[in-house]
Protein backbone atom coordinates (compact mmCIF):
# COMPACT_ATOMS: atom_id res chain seq x y z
CA UNK A 1 0.00 0.00 0.00
CA UNK A 2 1.19 3.32 -0.67
CA UNK A 3 1.18 6.05 1.81
CA UNK A 4 -1.56 8.51 1.37
CA UNK A 5 -0.15 11.95 -0.11
CA UNK A 6 -0.24 15.15 -0.11
CA UNK A 7 -0.72 15.93 3.08
CA UNK A 8 -4.07 18.81 3.31
CA UNK A 9 -4.93 20.63 6.05
CA UNK A 10 -8.93 21.63 5.99
CA UNK A 11 -9.79 24.80 6.99
CA UNK A 12 -12.42 26.10 4.51
CA UNK A 13 -15.91 24.93 3.45
CA UNK A 14 -14.01 25.15 -0.71
CA UNK A 15 -10.96 22.55 0.40
CA UNK A 16 -13.69 20.13 2.30
CA UNK A 17 -15.43 20.02 -0.61
CA UNK A 18 -12.51 19.24 -2.88
CA UNK A 19 -12.12 16.85 -0.14
CA UNK A 20 -15.36 14.82 -0.23
CA UNK A 21 -15.02 14.37 -4.02
CA UNK A 22 -11.60 12.91 -2.99
CA UNK A 23 -13.21 10.80 -0.36
CA UNK A 24 -16.69 9.84 -1.59
CA UNK A 25 -15.58 6.88 -4.07
CA UNK A 26 -13.40 5.38 -1.52
CA UNK A 27 -14.37 1.26 0.01
CA UNK A 28 -12.78 2.39 3.07
CA UNK A 29 -11.61 5.49 5.42
CA UNK A 30 -9.25 5.57 8.03
CA UNK A 31 -10.58 8.05 10.63
CA UNK A 32 -9.13 9.39 13.93
CA UNK A 33 -9.70 12.56 16.12
CA UNK A 34 -8.00 14.97 18.11
CA UNK A 35 -10.41 16.66 21.26
CA UNK A 36 -9.80 18.47 24.41
CA UNK A 37 -12.56 17.34 27.34
CA UNK A 38 -11.20 18.76 30.43
CA UNK A 39 -13.83 21.65 30.11
CA UNK A 40 -16.68 20.84 29.01
CA UNK A 41 -19.91 18.19 28.99
CA UNK A 42 -19.14 17.04 25.35
CA UNK A 43 -15.01 16.58 24.58
CA UNK A 44 -14.66 19.53 21.94
CA UNK A 45 -14.17 18.06 18.99
CA UNK A 46 -10.80 19.79 17.43
CA UNK A 47 -9.26 17.77 14.40
CA UNK A 48 -10.41 14.98 12.30
CA UNK A 49 -8.32 13.19 10.23
CA UNK A 50 -9.00 11.07 7.57
CA UNK A 51 -7.29 9.30 4.67
CA UNK A 52 -7.81 6.74 2.19
CA UNK A 53 -5.16 4.77 -0.44
CA UNK A 54 -4.65 7.69 -2.31
CA UNK A 55 -4.95 11.16 0.02
CA UNK A 56 -4.83 12.07 3.67
CA UNK A 57 -6.15 15.55 5.19
CA UNK A 58 -6.60 16.98 8.55
CA UNK A 59 -10.21 18.90 8.86
CA UNK A 60 -9.81 22.03 11.59
CA UNK A 61 -13.45 20.94 12.86
CA UNK A 62 -14.15 24.05 15.16
CA UNK A 63 -12.80 26.49 12.29
CA UNK A 64 -15.05 24.21 9.26
CA UNK A 65 -18.31 23.62 11.83
CA UNK A 66 -18.50 27.04 11.56
CA UNK A 67 -19.33 27.82 7.88
CA UNK A 68 -21.72 25.11 7.67
CA UNK A 69 -19.79 22.26 5.50
CA UNK A 70 -19.34 19.55 7.18
CA UNK A 71 -23.19 17.72 6.19
CA UNK A 72 -21.42 16.13 2.75
CA UNK A 73 -18.66 14.78 4.79
CA UNK A 74 -20.70 13.25 7.42
CA UNK A 75 -22.56 11.91 4.90
CA UNK A 76 -19.65 9.80 3.58
CA UNK A 77 -18.74 8.60 7.11
CA UNK A 78 -22.10 7.45 7.76
CA UNK A 79 -22.41 5.46 4.21
CA UNK A 80 -23.04 2.02 5.03
CA UNK A 81 -20.72 1.30 1.68
CA UNK A 82 -17.72 2.04 2.83
CA UNK A 83 -15.58 0.62 5.74
CA UNK A 84 -14.18 3.21 8.32
CA UNK A 85 -11.00 2.20 10.32
CA UNK A 86 -10.58 3.27 13.82
CA UNK A 87 -7.66 2.39 16.53
CA UNK A 88 -9.51 2.08 19.73
CA UNK A 89 -12.07 4.08 18.59
CA UNK A 90 -14.76 4.25 21.40
CA UNK A 91 -13.96 8.09 21.72
CA UNK A 92 -13.81 8.55 18.03
CA UNK A 93 -17.35 6.97 17.46
CA UNK A 94 -18.95 8.71 20.30
CA UNK A 95 -17.83 11.94 19.30
CA UNK A 96 -18.64 11.07 15.11
CA UNK A 97 -22.59 9.76 16.83
CA UNK A 98 -23.11 13.44 18.64
CA UNK A 99 -21.85 15.25 15.48
CA UNK A 100 -23.05 13.23 12.80
CA UNK A 101 -26.38 12.22 14.48
CA UNK A 102 -25.34 8.37 14.44
CA UNK A 103 -22.72 5.79 14.57
CA UNK A 104 -20.92 5.62 11.86
CA UNK A 105 -21.14 1.88 10.53
CA UNK A 106 -19.54 -0.69 9.58
CA UNK A 107 -16.68 0.04 11.30
CA UNK A 108 -13.08 -2.18 11.74
CA UNK A 109 -11.64 -1.46 15.32
CA UNK A 110 -7.79 -1.99 14.67
CA UNK A 111 -6.91 -2.42 18.78
CA UNK A 112 -9.76 -5.10 19.19
CA UNK A 113 -8.83 -7.22 16.05
CA UNK A 114 -4.78 -6.68 17.17
CA UNK A 115 -6.21 -8.83 20.80
CA UNK A 116 -7.11 -11.77 18.74
CA UNK A 117 -4.52 -12.22 16.69
CA UNK A 118 -2.12 -12.35 19.38
CA UNK A 119 -0.64 -8.83 19.77
CA UNK A 120 -1.79 -8.26 23.47
CA UNK A 121 -4.69 -6.63 25.03
CA UNK A 122 -5.08 -3.03 24.33
CA UNK A 123 -1.74 -2.49 22.16
CA UNK A 124 -1.16 1.20 21.25
CA UNK A 125 -1.38 2.55 17.98
CA UNK A 126 2.49 3.82 17.95
CA UNK A 127 3.87 -0.10 19.08
CA UNK A 128 1.25 -1.65 16.18
CA UNK A 129 3.08 0.41 13.28
CA UNK A 130 6.10 -0.20 14.53
CA UNK A 131 5.23 -4.34 14.59
CA UNK A 132 3.46 -4.45 11.25
CA UNK A 133 5.19 -1.54 9.87
CA UNK A 134 8.66 -0.99 10.85
CA UNK A 135 8.09 2.67 11.43
CA UNK A 136 8.38 4.49 14.78
CA UNK A 137 6.50 7.12 15.32
CA UNK A 138 7.57 10.39 17.17
CA UNK A 139 5.17 10.71 20.07
CA UNK A 140 6.43 14.21 21.48
CA UNK A 141 2.82 15.93 20.81
CA UNK A 142 0.85 12.90 23.07
CA UNK A 143 -0.05 15.65 25.31
CA UNK A 144 -0.73 18.60 23.21
CA UNK A 145 -2.89 21.21 23.79
CA UNK A 146 -5.43 20.71 20.25
CA UNK A 147 -7.75 23.63 20.86
CA UNK A 148 -4.77 26.19 20.73
CA UNK A 149 -4.57 28.06 16.97
CA UNK A 150 -2.25 28.23 15.32
CA UNK A 151 -1.12 24.67 14.92
CA UNK A 152 2.19 23.68 13.95
CA UNK A 153 3.65 21.78 11.16
CA UNK A 154 5.01 19.30 13.63
CA UNK A 155 1.63 18.97 15.14
CA UNK A 156 -0.12 18.76 12.35
CA UNK A 157 2.20 15.94 10.86
CA UNK A 158 1.93 14.13 14.28
CA UNK A 159 -1.94 13.96 13.74
CA UNK A 160 -1.81 13.13 10.43
CA UNK A 161 0.36 9.64 11.51
CA UNK A 162 -2.72 8.45 13.32
CA UNK A 163 -4.52 7.88 9.80
CA UNK A 164 -1.39 7.21 8.04
CA UNK A 165 -0.60 3.77 8.19
CA UNK A 166 -4.16 2.39 9.95
CA UNK A 167 -5.37 1.23 6.28
CA UNK A 168 -1.86 -0.95 6.08
CA UNK A 169 -2.78 -2.24 9.61
CA UNK A 170 -6.45 -2.97 8.42
CA UNK A 171 -5.18 -5.00 5.50
CA UNK A 172 -2.79 -6.84 7.76
CA UNK A 173 -5.01 -7.69 10.67
CA UNK A 174 -7.70 -8.56 8.32
CA UNK A 175 -5.49 -10.89 6.65
CA UNK A 176 -4.69 -12.34 9.60
CA UNK A 177 -8.01 -13.00 10.49
CA UNK A 178 -9.83 -14.12 7.22
CA UNK A 179 -6.94 -16.93 8.16
CA UNK A 180 -7.76 -18.10 11.29
CA UNK A 181 -11.43 -17.72 10.98
CA UNK A 182 -11.67 -15.27 13.03
CA UNK A 183 -13.45 -12.53 10.57
CA UNK A 184 -16.74 -13.31 12.09
CA UNK A 185 -15.01 -13.38 15.81
CA UNK A 186 -14.35 -9.60 15.46
CA UNK A 187 -17.13 -8.33 13.87
CA UNK A 188 -18.90 -9.71 16.81
CA UNK A 189 -16.81 -7.54 18.63
CA UNK A 190 -17.23 -4.70 16.81
CA UNK A 191 -20.77 -4.97 17.33
CA UNK A 192 -20.43 -5.19 21.00
CA UNK A 193 -18.12 -1.84 21.20
CA UNK A 194 -21.24 -0.55 19.16
CA UNK A 195 -23.60 -1.75 22.04
CA UNK A 196 -21.25 -0.13 24.55
CA UNK A 197 -20.93 3.66 22.28
CA UNK A 198 -24.83 3.40 22.37
CA UNK A 199 -25.35 2.59 25.74
CA UNK A 200 -23.16 5.72 26.93
CA UNK A 201 -25.83 8.07 25.33
CA UNK A 202 -28.42 5.90 27.39
CA UNK A 203 -31.09 8.05 29.31
CA UNK A 204 -30.04 10.44 32.41
CA UNK A 205 -32.05 7.60 34.90
CA UNK A 206 -29.63 5.06 34.38
CA UNK A 207 -26.24 7.24 34.42
CA UNK A 208 -26.19 6.59 38.47
CA UNK A 209 -25.07 3.06 37.79
CA UNK A 210 -21.83 4.44 36.82
CA UNK A 211 -21.17 5.33 40.31
CA UNK A 212 -18.84 3.37 41.94
CA UNK A 213 -20.68 1.91 44.91
CA UNK A 214 -24.40 2.56 44.31
CA UNK A 215 -25.05 -1.20 43.98
CA UNK A 216 -24.00 -1.18 48.11
CA UNK A 217 -26.83 1.17 48.68
CA UNK A 218 -30.28 0.13 50.14
CA UNK A 219 -32.83 0.45 47.36
CA UNK A 220 -34.43 3.48 48.65
CA UNK A 221 -31.26 5.20 48.57
CA UNK A 222 -30.01 3.94 45.44
CA UNK A 223 -33.28 5.83 44.28
CA UNK A 224 -32.06 9.11 46.19
CA UNK A 225 -28.86 8.79 43.83
CA UNK A 226 -30.35 7.69 40.68
CA UNK A 227 -32.45 11.26 40.89
CA UNK A 228 -29.69 12.87 41.95
CA UNK A 229 -27.47 11.74 39.17
CA UNK A 230 -30.28 12.16 36.61
CA UNK A 231 -30.48 15.91 37.43
CA UNK A 232 -26.18 16.42 37.38
CA UNK A 233 -26.98 15.26 33.81
CA UNK A 234 -28.97 17.72 33.02
CA UNK A 235 -27.92 20.42 34.53
CA UNK A 236 -24.22 19.13 33.36
CA UNK A 237 -25.44 19.13 29.83
CA UNK A 238 -27.03 22.44 30.18
CA UNK A 239 -24.19 24.39 31.40
CA UNK A 240 -21.70 22.11 29.17
CA UNK A 241 -19.60 21.60 32.03
CA UNK A 242 -18.06 18.17 33.20
CA UNK A 243 -20.58 16.49 35.40
CA UNK A 244 -17.51 16.39 38.42
CA UNK A 245 -17.97 20.59 38.16
CA UNK A 246 -21.23 20.00 38.92
CA UNK A 247 -21.10 17.59 41.69
CA UNK A 248 -18.37 14.65 42.27
CA UNK A 249 -19.49 11.26 42.10
CA UNK A 250 -18.18 10.81 45.44
CA UNK A 251 -20.81 13.81 46.74
CA UNK A 252 -23.50 12.08 44.88
CA UNK A 253 -23.30 8.93 46.78
CA UNK A 254 -22.96 10.92 50.14
CA UNK A 255 -25.84 12.68 49.42
CA UNK A 256 -27.58 9.35 49.01
CA UNK A 257 -26.23 7.78 52.16
CA UNK A 258 -26.90 10.88 54.45
CA UNK A 259 -29.99 13.08 52.73
CA UNK A 260 -30.25 16.12 53.96
CA UNK A 261 -33.48 17.66 54.44
CA UNK A 262 -32.76 21.60 55.21
CA UNK A 263 -30.35 24.06 53.22
CA UNK A 264 -27.68 23.89 56.16
CA UNK A 265 -27.44 20.16 56.48
CA UNK A 266 -26.83 20.42 52.87
CA UNK A 267 -23.82 23.18 53.00
CA UNK A 268 -21.99 20.93 55.94
CA UNK A 269 -22.04 18.11 53.21
CA UNK A 270 -18.02 17.77 52.41
CA UNK A 271 -17.32 17.94 49.06
CA UNK A 272 -20.07 20.10 47.82
CA UNK A 273 -19.06 23.40 46.90
CA UNK A 274 -20.63 26.60 48.44
CA UNK A 275 -21.45 28.33 45.21
CA UNK A 276 -23.15 25.04 44.00
CA UNK A 277 -25.22 25.18 47.24
CA UNK A 278 -26.01 28.63 46.43
CA UNK A 279 -26.87 28.08 43.29
CA UNK A 280 -28.71 24.78 43.05
CA UNK A 281 -29.53 23.73 46.87
CA UNK A 282 -33.39 24.21 46.56
CA UNK A 283 -33.58 22.13 43.63
CA UNK A 284 -31.20 19.32 45.46
CA UNK A 285 -33.37 18.98 47.93
CA UNK A 286 -36.56 18.94 46.29
CA UNK A 287 -34.89 15.99 44.50
CA UNK A 288 -34.04 13.80 47.04
CA UNK A 289 -37.47 14.91 48.87
CA UNK A 290 -39.02 13.40 45.65
CA UNK A 291 -37.21 10.73 45.83
CA UNK A 292 -37.51 9.76 49.47
CA UNK A 293 -41.57 9.89 48.44
CA UNK A 294 -41.54 7.29 45.71
CA UNK A 295 -42.81 4.10 46.51
CA UNK A 296 -41.06 0.75 46.92
CA UNK A 297 -42.29 -0.29 43.23
CA UNK A 298 -40.39 2.28 41.85
CA UNK A 299 -37.28 1.81 43.80
CA UNK A 300 -33.78 0.22 41.58
CA UNK A 301 -33.81 -3.77 41.78
CA UNK A 302 -30.72 -4.47 43.62
CA UNK A 303 -29.40 -7.89 43.22
CA UNK A 304 -28.26 -9.82 46.17
CA UNK A 305 -24.61 -9.68 46.69
CA UNK A 306 -23.72 -12.79 48.27
CA UNK A 307 -20.02 -13.31 49.66
CA UNK A 308 -17.64 -15.52 47.50
CA UNK A 309 -17.96 -19.41 49.60
CA UNK A 310 -14.30 -19.78 50.57
CA UNK A 311 -13.78 -22.83 48.01
CA UNK A 312 -15.14 -21.00 45.36
CA UNK A 313 -11.73 -19.14 44.98
CA UNK A 314 -9.69 -22.03 43.95
CA UNK A 315 -12.35 -22.38 41.26
CA UNK A 316 -11.86 -19.10 39.95
CA UNK A 317 -8.46 -19.84 39.96
CA UNK A 318 -8.19 -22.74 38.02
CA UNK A 319 -10.36 -21.60 35.13
CA UNK A 320 -8.47 -18.19 35.10
CA UNK A 321 -5.52 -21.05 34.42
CA UNK A 322 -7.77 -22.57 31.86
CA UNK A 323 -8.66 -19.42 30.34
CA UNK A 324 -5.26 -18.30 29.87
CA UNK A 325 -4.12 -21.59 28.73
CA UNK A 326 -6.68 -21.28 25.83
CA UNK A 327 -5.58 -17.68 25.11
CA UNK A 328 -1.94 -19.01 24.88
CA UNK A 329 -2.93 -21.59 22.45
CA UNK A 330 -4.96 -19.24 20.52
CA UNK A 331 -2.89 -16.59 20.31
CA UNK A 332 -5.55 -13.97 21.54
CA UNK A 333 -5.17 -11.72 24.78
CA UNK A 334 -6.93 -13.51 27.85
CA UNK A 335 -8.34 -10.59 29.15
CA UNK A 336 -10.56 -10.56 25.84
CA UNK A 337 -11.59 -14.78 27.01
CA UNK A 338 -13.31 -13.57 30.46
CA UNK A 339 -13.22 -11.20 33.04
CA UNK A 340 -12.36 -12.43 37.10
CA UNK A 341 -16.20 -11.06 37.54
CA UNK A 342 -17.76 -13.55 34.55
CA UNK A 343 -15.62 -16.87 36.26
CA UNK A 344 -17.46 -16.00 39.45
CA UNK A 345 -20.73 -15.71 38.41
CA UNK A 346 -19.75 -19.15 36.12
CA UNK A 347 -18.47 -20.35 39.92
CA UNK A 348 -21.30 -18.98 41.76
CA UNK A 349 -24.34 -20.20 39.92
CA UNK A 350 -23.38 -24.04 40.74
CA UNK A 351 -26.95 -24.95 38.46
CA UNK A 352 -27.72 -23.97 34.93
CA UNK A 353 -24.20 -22.39 34.05
CA UNK A 354 -24.88 -22.65 30.56
CA UNK A 355 -28.04 -20.38 30.49
CA UNK A 356 -26.21 -17.53 31.99
CA UNK A 357 -25.73 -14.33 30.24
CA UNK A 358 -22.40 -14.38 29.93
CA UNK A 359 -20.06 -13.34 27.56
CA UNK A 360 -17.67 -16.03 27.64
CA UNK A 361 -20.85 -18.14 27.28
CA UNK A 362 -22.07 -16.52 23.87
CA UNK A 363 -20.51 -16.68 20.66
CA UNK A 364 -16.87 -17.70 19.45
CA UNK A 365 -15.77 -17.23 23.32
CA UNK A 366 -18.36 -19.92 24.02
CA UNK A 367 -16.68 -21.88 21.19
CA UNK A 368 -13.07 -20.55 22.38
CA UNK A 369 -13.40 -21.33 26.40
CA UNK A 370 -16.78 -21.54 27.24
CA UNK A 371 -17.66 -25.45 26.88
CA UNK A 372 -14.17 -26.07 28.20
CA UNK A 373 -14.91 -24.28 31.49
CA UNK A 374 -18.65 -25.81 31.59
CA UNK A 375 -17.26 -29.17 31.61
CA UNK A 376 -14.32 -28.08 34.24
CA UNK A 377 -16.67 -27.33 36.95
CA UNK A 378 -18.98 -30.26 35.61
CA UNK A 379 -16.22 -32.53 36.74
CA UNK A 380 -16.08 -33.69 32.74
CA UNK A 381 -12.10 -33.07 32.05
CA UNK A 382 -8.98 -33.75 34.12
CA UNK A 383 -6.73 -30.76 34.22
CA UNK A 384 -3.05 -31.31 34.81
CA UNK A 385 0.36 -29.33 34.24
CA UNK A 386 2.39 -30.22 31.70
CA UNK A 387 6.24 -31.20 33.40
CA UNK A 388 8.33 -30.80 30.28
CA UNK A 389 6.61 -27.12 28.95
CA UNK A 390 5.16 -25.91 32.30
CA UNK A 391 1.49 -25.88 30.53
CA UNK A 392 -2.30 -26.64 31.87
CA UNK A 393 -3.49 -29.05 30.01
CA UNK A 394 -6.74 -31.11 30.12
CA UNK A 395 -8.63 -34.24 28.77
CA UNK A 396 -11.96 -35.97 29.55
CA UNK A 397 -12.10 -37.38 33.16
CA UNK A 398 -12.20 -40.89 33.31
CA UNK A 399 -14.43 -40.77 36.50
CA UNK A 400 -17.84 -40.07 36.60
CA UNK A 401 -18.84 -36.71 38.23
CA UNK A 402 -20.96 -37.26 41.76
CA UNK A 403 -24.73 -36.84 41.29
Amino acid sequence: MTIPTPHHYITSATGLSELCEQLKDSPRLALDTEFVGEDSFVPKLELIQVATERTAAIIDFPVVQSNGALDAFWEIVCDPGVEKVVHAGRQDLDLFAVHAGQIPKPFFDTQIAAAMVGFGSQVAYANLVQRVHGKKLDKAHTFTNWSARPLSHEQLAYALEDVTFLLAIHDHLHSRLSKLGRLPWAHEEFARLEGVVAETRREPQERYQRIRGWDQLKPKLAAILRELAAWREGEAKRRNVPRSRVVRDEVLLQLARHPPRQMDELRNVRGLHSSEADRNGEVLLSTIQAALALPPSAWPVLSKERKPEPESTGLVELLQAIVKACALKAEIAPTLLATTADLQALVDAKTDRAALELPLLRGWRRILVGDVLLNALDGKLAVTVDPNIRAVRWSPSDETPAP
